[in-house]
């Protein structure tokens, strides 16, 4: 199988196809041997879709309209209704994670450090196993090289190759200001705080954009071989999915509670046509 050059939508990225469950694992854990620590430690974020066809847009961009226009009082409203106690600290970026953890739509995209995870949002219900889905990879350590000079030296300081709310916050503590952080659009990783167990189970982080209107895929396009596509056949959908259940990965486990009890419940019991 080789890795080529191909047009999702607008977006041109390094895509693979795999045709089995085994060739699936090896190329989720592609380029995770870390030479200097002697170990495997993977330097990519993963996010699964059930519609291989699918872009990289933002909840908010999905409101449609001029959405970047109300970006400013959603966030308002959230943190004007929303108990206190629901945030740690007042820092903007806890607010907008949470928020985003929530429902509420905003800039950020749900990423994890896990590709089993990541599997899991591919293949959570069997009505779309008659697509191709798809697992998006991006290297998170050299999406850092990409950021403005002040950025990365807060990270370069701490040792760190995402931000936290806190360190983020040192270089920038308003969207705005993220905004006017440089003239050329980046990308920020953001690891969320721990709020509840369902951040804790999925190993979460967000991918942040420096501007509300530029779409993620986008820019990756404009930056080659920090990201690639392993797309999922729809015939091997099944398979993935009773594979993942086998491994307790499962709704039950990544939303803690009766309603991901449920889910997974109905799922694991849904008949194949």
């Amino acid at each position: 199988m080789n890795t080529e050059d191909v047009q999702a939508g607008q977006i041109h990225v390094d895509e693979v196809r795999v045709t089995s469950w085994n060739e699936l694992q090896e190329q989720l854990y592609q380029d995770a041997w870390h030479e200097s620590l002697g170990r495997f430690r993977s330097e990519f974020a993963f996010r699964g879709m059930p519609d291989a066809s699918e872009s990289l847009i933002t909840p908010l961009m999905r409101l449609g309209g001029p959405y970047q226009r109300v970006e400013p009082p959603l966030l308002r409203a959230f943190r004007k209704y929303a108990p206190r106690s629901s945030v740690p600290g007042d820092s903007v970026w806890n607010w907008l994670a949470v928020a985003a953890h929530h429902g509420l739509p905003t800039r950020l995209l749900d990423w994890t450090y896990s590709p089993f995870v990541a599997l899991h949002f591919a293949t959570d219900d069997p009505h779309e196993f008659g697509m191709d889905g798809v697992v998006w990879c991006v290297n998170y350590t050299r999406a850092k090289e990409h950021l403005p000079a002040p950025l990365q030296r807060l990270l370069r300081d701490e040792g760190a190759d995402v931000f936290t709310a806190e360190l983020l916050g040192r270089g920038a503590g308003t969207l705005g200001e993220l905004d006017r952080l440089a003239e050329e659009s980046f990308v920020v990783f953001l690891e969320p705080p721990s709020l509840d167990d369902r951040i804790i189970n999925q190993f979460a982080l967000f991918a942040l954009m420096s501007s509300a209107t530029e779409r993620f895929d986008e820019w990756l396009n404009n930056r080659p071989g920090l990201t690639r596509r392993i797309i999922i056949p729809a015939g091997l959908k099944w398979e993935v999915r009773d594979k993942l259940d086998q491994s307790n990965i499962t709704e039950r486990v990544l939303f803690p509670g009766l309603d991901g009890l449920s889910s997974w419940l109905r799922r694991y019991y849904t008949p194949k046509p």
